[in-house]
């Protein structure tokens, strides 16, 4: 395989003692770094029902001892044990050849069987643990692994490396859990539970992160056609080199097309087979007699005049690349030429890609309309670069799938109104039919400018998806809040004759008061429910019920500090000093009102506590049901399918609502867990929509909202060509 500047020497900075990772490797080493972090995100949120499960089960009060204090130092600790695994993995990228990860399998083979006794027991166990998960992960990702490792050292081929130094071997990233628990400030066992933890859930959650990894390195074109890894023994990357019969330059060998695999393990070489198999390679003057024959050189040029043409279509104009080619097969007269079969099927190739994407609904008209003004300089990279078909990294298409990816959500503004992202797509477009000849190096200048745009854009994007997602929460929380102290004010008030002013003071100063310790501490906190108790007491002290021979002494005891605590609660939440004075005033006139009336009322023999508390069970409130309500006016349920794709949707997923004016295109920003809405904005961060789950689902099934696939559009446009090609042979 070509290789292009995947490999570089260390000989001469290793001698110095210093060299410079490989660009291949920097991605994968952010890129892992990005996934790794996802994937300890979603280990500390299972964590905690994990341990609750764990100590429910614990037979002990010291075992449930010890997974209540694991769970709450992975609370405490949770972004420090992030940091921590993910600056060790960091090193091992940085001090490649040099790095040994702590614990390394054999570690426990080598250790002095005379002094074992020496050793703490506790470390002892620490160890076997985190062996137990290294060869845990080992068995489990045996291939993946494997073929990262020999991917990782196609890159350094200078630099010897063991199985346990490749960067993300299981023996770095569990001697990154192993140095991150060793700080952790709880006894021996809670910090084996937190191993263990670890065991048992990380290596369920590490599938994707090592698929991922190895297409990192696909997509920069190291070993990409390797499927499988190589026979222990093997040099990696020496099976399969063919010799490209266009180019004479040495190519990966084909895939096996038996395989039914899809999409980017196919050669250029297999594309063509199956473009003649399946009939599809006329050719536009191949094989014709007495017609001239134009070489790859010739062609070249003619596409380099017509390339120039592009620069003057309508905004909206777009030209099939088989249109384009006619004005190229003539000659000055007007005589039709030829090409050959090589050139002939790369057309061919090119131009279905592009019917793909200029056929994909996804894509606005306007952005088609730019995208493929760039088909006859994509054309020109495929001729001269056999490269190009079977190496996702290429810049050419990773810019063209940046620009698709871009456009999912973008609509056209109004006239007058700037519009950042055309402007520059169309400045990128420009640039390339004006100045591009055969040196793709221009594609990656400007696939490193538009990345750089995007970045800035999509931070800024974060910031107002960030304030909304904010807001959102807080307004959900509010409301909670509002919701909980009405049904406790109302619950407590029912069925009692609470005085007109002291019912304002439990509906305003006293209900501001409740709801700010329930942002503050929430409704299992101690000083909620002593606020609920008291509010219980304040009530109580203005309609006590039952009256009882003890009722005025008790009263007489409580007021004062009834009088005292609300002072107190208000001077908490700055409430109005003179508002405060009145509204205990008022309270006061209903004390006394209340001691007016004890003078005539007839003392009622106390009832048992059990009596008293199924009364006020009795007097709650039923749920109000209106007067016309009807069974058959609710909504039908929903089925599970639906509900299942509602819940499938992640932050970040692009959807198409389909109203009765227009489409409208935005993404998921947000899931508020407190109220269960799913918040969705438009490309510019503005909120378009929101859903209640059922909601969501109920609209999907009825056609009203569609998904929007956010993959690499030059990747599923090559994968659906083999499909078609494949299926064509078949039949």
């Amino acid at each position: 395989m070509a290789q292009d500047n995947k490999v570089v020497s260390f000989q001469d900075r290793k001698q110095a003692g210093q060299f410079s990772l490989p660009p291949a490797l920097i991605r994968l080493r952010d890129a892992s770094g990005r996934e790794l972090k996802s994937v300890l995100n979603e280990f500390f949120d299972r964590s905690d029902d994990a341990l609750f499960e764990l100590a429910d089960r614990a037979g002990n009060e010291h075992g449930q001892l010890a997974y209540f204090d694991a769970m709450r130092e992975l609370r405490l600790r949770r972004k420090s044990i992030s940091v921590s695994i993910l600056q060790y993995v960091s090193r091992a990228f940085n001090e490649i050849g040099r790095f040994r990860p702590h614990v390394a399998k054999g570690d426990l083979e080598e250790i002095d069987q005379n002094n074992l006794s020496l050793m703490d027991h506790g470390e002892l166990e620490q160890q076997v643990a985190i062996e137990n998960l290294i060869n845990k992960l080992r068995n489990r990702y045996a291939d993946a692994i494997r073929l990262l490792t020999v991917r990782v050292n196609h890159l350094v081929p200078a630099i010897e490396l063991s199985d346990s130094q490749m960067p993300l071997s299981p023996e770095v990233i569990c001697g990154g859990v192993s140095e991150a628990c060793a700080d952790l400030d709880i006894d021996i066992r809670a910090k084996l539970v937190v191993l263990k933890l670890f065991d048992k859930l990380l290596a369920d959650i590490l599938a994707n992160f090592y698929q991922q990894a190895n297409k990192t390195l696909i997509d920069e074109g190291v070993l990409a056609d390797m499927k499988r890894p190589p026979v222990p023994g093997s040099k990696s990357g020496s099976a399969g080199k063919a010799a490209d019969a266009r180019t004479g330059q040495a190519q990966p060998a084909a895939a096996d097309t038996s395989s039914g695999e899809k999409g980017g393990g196919a050669t250029f070489s297999e594309l063509s087979a199956l473009l003649r198999q399946g009939g599809d390679a006329s050719g536009a003057g191949a094989g014709q007699s007495g017609v001239a024959f134009l070489d790859t050189e010739e062609l070249m040029s003619k596409l380099s005049q017509v390339q120039v043409q592009a620069v003057s279509w309508d905004a909206e104009q777009v030209v099939p690349l088989r249109e384009q080619i006619l004005l190229v097969l003539k000659t000055d007269d007007g005589k039709p030429m030829q090409v050959g079969q090589m050139d002939d099927d790369v057309i061919n190739l090119v131009s279905m890609l592009f019917d793909f994407i200029l056929e994909d609904r996804q894509l606005h008209a306007v952005m088609k309309a730019l995208i493929s003004r760039l088909q006859i300089p994509v054309l020109k990279v495929a001729l001269s670069d056999p490269n190009f078909f079977n190496r996702g990294g290429h810049p050419v298409r990773k810019l063209l799938n940046d620009m698709a990816l871009s456009a999912i959500g973008w609509t056209e503004k109004r006239p007058g109104q700037r519009d950042p992202l055309r402007e520059k797509i169309e400045y990128i477009v420009d640039r390339i039919l004006n100045e591009f000849t055969t040196n793709v190096s221009l594609f990656e200048e400007l696939l490193q400018d538009f990345s750089h745009f995007m970045d800035l854009d999509r931070r800024r994007r974060e910031l107002v998806e960030q304030r909304l997602r904010d807001a959102e929460e807080g307004r959900a929380r509010q409301e909670r809040a509002n919701a909980m102290v009405e049904s406790m004010v109302s619950g407590v008030a029912h069925n009692r004759e609470v005085p007109e002013p002291v019912m304002a003071l439990l509906e305003q100063p006293w209900t501001r008061y409740l709801q700010w310790i329930y942002l503050r501490q929430g409704e299992q906190s101690e000083a909620w429910q002593k606020a609920e108790e008291f509010t219980e007491r304040l009530v109580w002290s203005v309609d006590p019920s039952p009256v009882t021979e003890t009722t005025r002494s008790e009263l007489l005891r409580a007021i004062p500090a009834i009088v005292d605590q609300f002072r107190k609660a208000m001077q908490e939440i700055s409430w109005d000093p003179f508002a405060t004075d009145s509204a205990i005033r008022d309270l006061e006139l209903a004390h006394v009102d209340v001691f007016q009336r004890l003078v005539t009322a007839v003392p009622q023999p106390e009832a048992p506590a059990e009596s008293q508390e199924a009364s006020r069970e009795e007097a709650l409130p039923e749920p109000a049901i209106p007067e016309d309500y009807d069974v058959a006016d609710e909504e039908p349920g929903v089925e599970a399918e639906w509900l299942a794709r509602a819940d499938s949707l992640r932050v970040g997923s692009w959807i198409e609502l389909n109203r009765e004016d227009n489409r409208v295109r935005c993404k998921l920003a947000a899931f508020i867990k407190a109220t269960g809405k799913y918040i969705f904005v438009n490309r510019s961060g503005a909120k378009v929509a929101e859903y209640q789950r059922e909601d969501l689902a109920r609209a999907m099934a009825a056609g009203e909202i569609g998904m929007l696939d956010d993959g690499l559009i030059f990747d599923r446009a090559l994968e659906s060509i083999i499909d078609n090609l494949r299926s064509s042979r078949k039949d």
